[in-house]
């Protein structure tokens, strides 16, 4: 699928060479078993990238769960999303049951 079509089908609307590398990079990873973190300032579409890795990945089928990390209080993606606890000192981290 070229990028134009990709822009289409998700609703990107816009045209610069490093747009369309991001799309051409998101394309690039999704076949690949790997974790992505995706950065960027606030409001410049970050949610975008997320699902078109999803819908060309071998997990397609699956659910695609989006979580906003900025909106979680600190500490509760550790303790949650992550299997981890808090022992008594701060520094230290054990495996717990998470989500």
């Amino acid at each position: 699928m070229d990028i134009q079509s990709i822009k289409q089908r998700f609703g990107i609307i816009g045209n610069s060479p490093v747009l369309n590398r991001a799309i051409d990079v998101a394309m690039q990873v999704a076949p690949v078993d790997l974790s992505v973190l995706i950065t960027g300032e606030s409001g410049v579409g970050k949610e975008v990238f997320p699902q078109i890795i999803h819908q060309f990945s071998s997990r397609k089928h699956g659910a695609y769960i989006a979580v906003n990390c900025g909106a979680i209080p600190e500490g509760t993606i550790d303790s949650n999303c992550l299997d981890m606890k808090r022992d008594h000192l701060p520094e230290r981290m054990t495996a717990a049951k998470g989500i």
